[in-house]
């Protein structure tokens, strides 16, 4: 799909799941990797990976169904929405996050969408930036709620303070 010096972008395969919690682990990585995988099977979303030498170093998820938010769906109904933006702690800012936003951004097109949103944390500035910097305008405040489940079965949930971006598509920036 995308490439960025030696970073390939591509949809996740089957085979790519058990590979993913050990490269980007994080609470919950695991389960949330197979749940997005699940949800690319199911038809309802696209799981993108970027590789580097054959490792996976960042993901993302379109989510063709939009953000469950109510505040966002009021604002802008079933926008798909790219989430889960993930690039391993040390290549980040080499452009690996942009390439998947643009791999996001050229999947919505071939599919007849002409918007693309995300959200973004309040407390994310440097993620913030990068997608103005893209073409992302602020269209609502929202709290995004979400949870995970521990090794011990425990779930946990949590609500950040976000804001849902959207971009138009009909021209590529950054």
């Amino acid at each position: 799909m995308d490439r960025v010096d030696r970073t390939e972008i591509r949809p996740c395969r089957a085979a790519d799941v058990p590979l993913l919690g050990r490269h980007l682990p994080a609470p919950g990585a695991p389960a949330r990797h197979a749940e997005r995988f699940a949800r690319q099977e199911a038809g309802a979303g696209t799981y993108l990976l970027a590789w580097r030498d054959g490792v996976p170093v960042g993901h993302g998820q379109i989510r063709w169904d939009g953000c469950a938010a109510p505040e966002v769906r009021a604002e802008v109904g079933e926008c798909p929405e790219f989430n889960g933006l993930d690039v391993r702690a040390g290549l980040r800012g080499q452009g690996i996050g942009t390439a998947l936003i643009h791999a996001a951004e050229e999947l919505t097109r071939e599919r007849g969408g002409t918007v693309l949103g995300l959200g973004v944390g309040r407390d994310n500035p440097r993620a913030a930036a990068l997608y103005a910097r893209l073409g992302y305008a602020p269209v609502v405040a929202y709290t995004d709620h979400w949870s995970r489940t521990d090794a011990e079965g425990r779930t946990h949930t949590y609500a950040d303070a976000c804001v849902f971006l959207v971009r138009p598509l009909g021209t590529r920036n950054g």
